[in-house]
């Protein structure tokens, strides 16, 4: 029986500590669009995204409200641009053209985003992969709702620092094509190590090749909730500290296996997984940056703030994990910068680093995400930072990602601003050495030696 006592608490985390289902997303397998002509392929797309998602937002708003918990967003993934437009798209103008059908087709069934106009290239790059990912600036510039991602490595394969390299010419060109709105177009390109089949979060989700037709992933957050639960037991022991987010993010957990599994009956649509991951907003009281502030971290970036980190990330999913069956995607905390209010504010005083950061990424969910830097910051360099986040999602075994916005025009100091969810950030500063000798080198970086399972 549910007492009062916890209806109240549910409503407390939604009035006033920022609970919400941050992501209802349908993935969708393309597969069976291929076609070696490229309007036929158009249009099969376009038929499938459009039929199979038409209730999506619609069953999410109607879920949310009966519930009384809002979903943020309702999303659409898909199987990798390059292996379903490998047939018909020849040049990277080609998936240009089929970059507008998805924006057209998420815009006509009503969702925030669509992801996976994807390549997977961690060990190795096809025509079609080459193609896809050289019509990434242009895509991103004339679409509105898609998103791109590329896995460059993993524990398995190595890093493909061809690719790595390839992907610095491209994450500036694509800030040049959007240099009007200070380079968005980054906002929506993320890079990968180990990426996951089944990530519902943006830029980076993609529908996996190992998953069925269609699936219903749920990504759920919660960062006010989490910090405000630690506020009640300031002071406290380290035992009571972990004890309590585990607690907090099996509630946070809960919320999101129920929506998942009422979303998969409504739509007849199979349930895949419930992605834990505490995603911060640029809404005050929605930040991992406090939750640090109240474990007795002044700012985030102060010494012990990769420990705080640790702690967090493996308490969520110890927590989740006893919710929910089927915890997937990526799971534990974000660090976007400029989506994160207070986690900007201690890159603006200096707090927070690059590097600070990249430490960071070695005990989180994802990695260097969303940080605005200098527009002249050369592509090599772009290229090296990503090559280090590769190489530690890579060793130890986990997924990394890199998400940087060069924004053209403006420097160090100056502010960047995206929007929505996306916020704004100050520009940080980069390394001004460069790493032109070491990422020009070509090849790949082989996999370590513990990849040896067999």
């Amino acid at each position: 029986m549910i007492e009062l006592g916890e209806v109240l608490e549910t409503y407390e985390m939604v009035s006033n500590e920022n609970l919400d289902v941050r992501t209802i997303t349908m993935g969708i397998s393309l597969l069976d669009c291929i076609d070696p002509d490229l309007d036929r392929l158009c249009e099969k797309v376009y038929t499938k995204i459009t039929e199979s998602a038409r209730d999506l937002v619609t069953v999410g708003d109607s879920i949310g409200l009966e519930y009384g918990v809002p979903v943020i967003n309702k999303r659409i993934s898909i199987t990798p641009a390059a292996i379903v437009g490998g047939a018909a798209c020849r040049c990277p103008d080609d998936f240009v053209e089929l970059a507008k059908t998805l924006d057209r087709a998420a815009k006509e069934v009503g969702v925030n985003f669509i992801g996976g106009y994807s390549a997977l290239v961690q060990k190795g790059m096809t025509e079609a992969d080459r193609n896809l990912i050289e019509s990434i600036p242009k895509a991103l510039a004339c679409t509105d709702c898609v998103c791109s991602s590329i896995s460059l490595g993993s524990t398995r394969t190595g890093i493909n620092m061809d690719a790595v390299r390839l992907m610095g010419d491209i994450v500036v060109r694509t800030a040049e094509e959007t240099r009007d709105s200070d380079s968005i177009g980054c906002a929506k390109l993320v890079v990968f190590c180990n990426p996951p089949d089944d990530n519902p979060f943006m830029a980076g989700a993609f529908h996996g090749v190992t998953e069925a037709d269609r699936i219903i992933n749920v990504g759920v957050s919660g960062p006010g909730v989490v910090k405000t639960a630690l506020s009640k037991v300031h002071g406290e022991s380290f035992e009571v500290l972990c004890e309590t987010i585990k607690k907090t993010a099996f509630k946070v957990t809960r919320v999101g296996q129920l929506f998942a599994k009422e979303a998969s009956r409504r739509l007849n649509v199979p349930f895949g997984i419930v992605d834990l991951s505490l995603a911060p907003t640029p809404a005050v009281g929605d930040s991992i940056a406090d939750i640090l502030h109240e474990m007795g971290l002044e700012y985030a970036g102060a010494p012990g703030t990769t420990a705080a980190l640790a702690i967090l990330n493996d308490q969520v999913k110890k927590g989740g994990v006893m919710a929910s069956s089927y915890v997937g995607g990526l799971s534990g905390a974000f660090i976007p910068v400029t989506e994160d209010r207070s986690m900007a504010e201690a890159a603006a005083i200096g707090a927070l680093t690059l590097e600070k950061l990249e430490a960071m990424t070695c005990v989180c969910s994802v990695g260097l995400d969303m940080i605005a830097i200098p527009g002249d910051t050369p592509a090599t360099t772009i290229s090296g930072i990503i090559a280090d986040e590769m190489a530690i999602g890579m060793v130890n075994q986990k997924t990394t990602a890199v998400r940087l916005i060069p924004v053209i025009g403006k420097g160090v100091g100056d502010f960047a601003e995206f929007g929505g969810l996306l916020g704004e950030a100050q520009i940080m500063p980069v390394n001004r050495y460069g790493c032109a000798g070491f990422v020009n080198r070509g090849g790949r970086i082989p996999a370590p030696i513990h990849s040896f399972k067999n």
